[in-house]
């Protein structure tokens, strides 16, 4: 129920930043339920990849990499999807800071509902 429930919120998250920010467009809502599975996807399939072979990059930068590997999970799903569209790198860039700004949100409004006793 918390995977699902995080699933529809990070959809509407992804619309909202659509809402807020130009750089990024989503069609529809279920062009979103599908970006945010597809987002959801490639951070935990290539997202751990990527940061272990840029590990001395990710050090030297202080963790700061970390933000770059994350505009390209987001810029990645971006140009495998028809309803999703980000209009470069800066928009990738700004795009997931407020995506994953929004995750920790629901990610901490969940860890709230779903607490086990």
């Amino acid at each position: 129920m918390k995977l699902l429930l995080k699933w529809l919120l990070s959809a509407a998250s992804l619309l909202f930043v659509a809402y807020v920010y130009s750089g990024v467009e989503v069609k529809s809502f279920p062009s979103a339920l599908i970006a945010a599975f597809v987002i959801g996807l490639f951070n935990v399939v290539l997202r751990p990849i990527l940061v272990v072979l840029t590990l001395p990059v990710t050090i030297v930068t202080v963790g700061l990499f970390l933000f770059v590997i994350n505009a390209l999970m987001f810029w990645a799903a971006a140009s495998v999807l028809d309803g999703f569209h980000v209009q470069g790198f800066a928009a990738a860039l700004i795009g997931s800071l407020i995506y994953s700004l929004l995750g920790l949100l629901i990610e901490s409004a969940l860890g709230g509902l779903f607490t086990k006793k």
